[in-house]
């Protein structure tokens, strides 16, 4: 790469990263998902916008595909093979018949436009839904553990299963001359099978071995290269066997997936993740061609009204397969009716590879990023259709948030001296404890007694989330910044009205602003060491005064 090219790169990341920042403040002041925001800023600086960003020499592209391996590894870490038993007939029913009808469906109306191969990979690619946005606006409107959200959860789980096998489909249906020969597809088949042993072994000796290890150096850093490591090293694994890289990010999440430092393994990666997952969003963006809007606006008006209908009526059907009424049936599919991410990631690997045009790719992106706009207000239908129908809230079943853990009542904010003497009180007192740190090397001494514990910032929703937060009667917040402190108060007022919130706080001046934030009560360190002194003088100067008499 020459001098030119390397300035480039960087000129071109620099705009998608401040581009994609811009977008995410603008996002959280909305309350809507950065998702959309990216997406959307991609569209404005890219080729067919303010052609801010080139991509002539395709270096852009690279970075989003490494944000494509990170946002699989994220899928796998959460993926839970005990979620998914529990599930049952929600996961294997709803979730084979929303797919097969979405993918049928977008097939045959494509055929008229499209050769057969194409046409499949856009049904199967628009069968994929929006893992991540769909979460968070159930989440957003406390309608998790209905049961329509809980089957819209299963059909989810039952496509990040499918996006597997749908990666190693995708080369043999873009292969449009109908080159590739059944010996290839053969070894391919050995050569999955052979993978997917090698991952099962890699993950047992993880949960056996690994984690003890690296919990034992008590070092953060080091955690966070060996996930790096085994995300590299899984995703050239599958890259030299003639597997896609994308299949090996998801099985160094799984490998790392079900066992107790999981939550520190997302935690500790999510920076990373987060930051090349708005390259690649960014990225992906930049693709578009807004300007199809006004060119072609019946065509997009059409596609867009016929994919949401098709996954509305396809998601709709799947939820009564699995008992639900007419009514919660009709909720769950509006929940489901958008293009996911991870269809985009197929489309994208279906372009590079030819057998999707760029007109088609670039039509596909628009029509998905209108969907995605659409989702917020179709879960907000949902849950109005839900309301109106008396349905109630399945209280007896977990979510995937909760990763196979019991819902603490309690959350911990640091775990030093202070925060481990008020989790260990709160235990022997019956309470489900969770406490969280940002060092994994804090939270060692908790883990050995048993507590359960998530290395993150207490100020980010996702850390809370695994924490448990929106579950929790009590937070005691623990942390030796004041100005932290009141950061992560706020934090936990936003993921949960009403619960009680105990702080300690190191300096009686900054007692008021904590209260302002949302503290119950403030613990003053200034008053108590005050109090403490008093206490031990109060006899000492009696005694004095007693021997001077």
């Amino acid at each position: 790469m020459d001098s030119h090219a390397v300035e480039t790169l960087v000129r071109d990341l620099l705009v998608v990263l401040v581009a994609g920042l811009v977008a995410g403040v603008v996002c959280h002041r909305l309350r809507i998902s950065a998702l959309l925001g990216y997406l959307f800023v991609g569209a404005v600086i890219g080729e067919g916008g303010l052609q801010f960003v080139s991509q002539a020499n395709h270096e852009l592209e690279a970075l989003a595909e490494l944000g494509i391996l990170l946002l699989l590894f994220a899928i796998g870490l959460e993926f839970s093979l005990g979620e998914l038993a529990r599930l049952g007939r929600f996961f294997l029913v709803g979730g084979s018949v929303q797919m097969l009808l979405v993918a049928t469906g977008a097939m045959l109306a494509s055929l008229a436009f499209l050769p057969w191969r194409t046409a499949l990979l856009v049904g199967t690619a628009t069968a994929l839904s929006s893992t991540v946005l769909v979460f968070r606006a159930l989440a957003e409107v406390g309608v998790s553990n209905s049961p329509h959200g809980r089957r819209a959860i299963a059909i989810l789980l039952f496509q990040d299963a499918a996006l597997v096998p749908l990666m190693l489909v995708v080369p043999l249906l873009s292969d449009v001359e109908g080159r590739v020969e059944a010996g290839f597809v053969a070894i391919l088949g050995l050569k999955t099978v052979l993978f997917v042993g090698l991952v099962l072994v890699a993950r047992w000796w993880v949960r056996r071995h690994g984690v003890g290890l690296l919990a034992s150096m008590r070092s953060r850093e080091l955690v966070v290269v060996f996930s790096v490591a085994l995300l590299t090293g899984s995703a050239y694994g599958a890259w030299s066997a003639g597997l896609p890289p994308a299949l090996g990010a998801f099985a160094a999440g799984l490998i790392l997936s079900g066992n107790r430092m999981s939550e520190q393994f997302d935690a500790l990666v999510l920076p990373y993740r987060e930051t090349f997952a708005v390259v690649f969003f960014v990225t992906l963006g930049a693709l578009m061609r807004p300007a199809l809007l006004w060119e072609r606006p019946l065509l997009v008006l059409a596609v867009l009204v016929g994919v949401v209908a098709l996954k509305w009526s396809a998601s709709t059907i799947a939820a009564r397969l699995t008992g639900l009424s007419w009514r919660a049936s009709c909720a769950t599919g509006f929940v489901l009716a958008q293009v996911g991410e991870f269809g985009f990631v197929l489309f994208l690997q279906a372009h590079e590879l030819g057998g999707i045009s760029l007109e088609t790719y670039r039509l596909v992106l628009v029509v998905g990023l209108g969907t995605l706009f659409l989702t917020p207000l179709f879960v907000r239908v949902a849950r109005g259709l839900v309301d109106r129908g008396g349905v109630a809230v399945e209280e007896e079943h977990t979510t995937r948030a909760e990763h196979d853990e019991p819902t603490p009542t309690a959350v911990v904010v640091g775990a030093g001296p202070i925060g481990r003497q008020v989790a260990s009180f709160l235990e022997t007192r019956g309470h489900d404890v969770c406490v969280v740190d940002l060092s994994p090397v804090n939270l060692h001494e908790l883990e050995i007694a048993g507590i359960r514990t998530v290395a993150g910032d207490a100020r980010d929703a996702a850390v809370l989330g695994l924490a448990g937060a929106t579950g929790c009667q009590l937070a005691v917040v623990a942390v030796p910044d004041d100005d932290v402190a009141r950061e992560v108060v706020r934090a936990l007022r936003r993921e949960r009205s009403d619960v009680d919130v105990v702080v300690r706080c190191r300096f009686r001046s900054n007692a008021d602003d904590l209260r302002r934030a949302g503290a119950c009560a403030v613990v003053s360190e200034e008053t108590e060491a005050a109090r403490g002194l008093v206490a031990l003088l109060t006899p000492l100067l009696a005694g004095s005064a007693a021997h001077s008499d």
